[in-house]
């Protein structure tokens, strides 16, 4: 699988970007047909201390592009939280792929 990164207004983070590289080997291991993944990182002016750190991903997949996002109080809750969605998405993904 592809990884492509881009940061808004965030500083480029190594163990970030491993953190994440991570968590959608995960996904990729149980769902093969995963070919690209774009992540993006960004912050946003918030209210709450809980939220305001960005997470979004998207995957390149067969069939439409699957995407999530999640703004929590650090980008790993965020990451953890957008390959939690995901693999919701990919378990419906697969199922409609098994019907036809």
């Amino acid at each position: 699988m592809n990884y492509n990164f881009e940061y808004h207004d965030v500083a480029a983070s190594a163990a970030l970007e491993e953190f994440t590289k991570e968590q959608l080997d995960k996904l990729a291991s149980k769902y093969d047909f995963i070919v690209r993944a774009d992540i993006f990182f960004k912050t946003e002016n918030t209210s709450s201390d809980e939220t305001g750190k960005i997470a979004g991903i998207r995957l390149s997949a067969p069939g439409p592009r699957l995407f999530a996002d999640h703004s929590s109080k650090n980008f790993h809750e965020s990451v953890k939280e957008v390959t939690r969605e995901l693999n919701i998405q990919l378990q419906k993904r697969k199922a409609k792929m098994k019907s036809h």
